[in-house]
């Protein structure tokens, strides 16, 4: 049984999404930190995007940089990691676009299950109300649910 996904405006420019999903801290940092699985839950099924190509440098100060195909054009998501405590808090820049995002996400593990908190916190009010607006946040349940799919390969007894 699948927990459902919640998200809720906290401030003027902050979004937390939440959602416990089934498997283990460790497991669940992985499946965020490892292109090869990145891959594999990212960009939900429903909309029509390709993820290209995957490069994460999983440390303070290293790189990302996600590449995407939609519509015959490419898109390039890109940002540094500003925390990484393995299987329990990851942090990083989104610095496309000339205004830095901030997202935090925790993995807090209790009996095999993971609460994760996905903390996004946007240059402006309008920033926000844009992402909204254009249905960014919108595919959130959808990712969330293709990792639970990716879990259940992973580990043991997590469907």
């Amino acid at each position: 049984m699948k927990s459902p996904t919640t998200a809720e405006r906290k401030s003027d420019r902050e979004l937390v999404v939440t959602r416990t999903v089934n498997g283990p801290a460790r497991i669940v940092f992985e499946a965020w930190t490892k292109p090869e699985l990145f891959k594999r839950w990212w960009v939900p099924k429903s909309v029509p995007i390709t993820l290209l190509s995957c490069e994460q440098d999983v440390r303070v100060g290293g790189k990302y940089k996600l590449v995407f195909s939609a519509n015959g054009s490419t898109m390039e998501f890109f940002g540094t990691y500003t925390e990484v405590k393995p299987h329990a808090r990851l942090a990083w820049t989104n610095e496309e676009g000339g205004q830095e995002q901030i997202t935090t996400v925790t993995f807090d593990e209790k009996g095999g299950k993971t609460l994760l908190t996905v903390h996004n916190l946007f240059a402006s009010k309008e920033a926000l109300d844009d992402e909204i607006a254009s249905g960014g946040t919108a595919a959130l349940p959808e990712t969330l649910d293709q990792l639970e799919e990716l879990l259940t390969t992973l580990v043991p007894n997590a469907a």
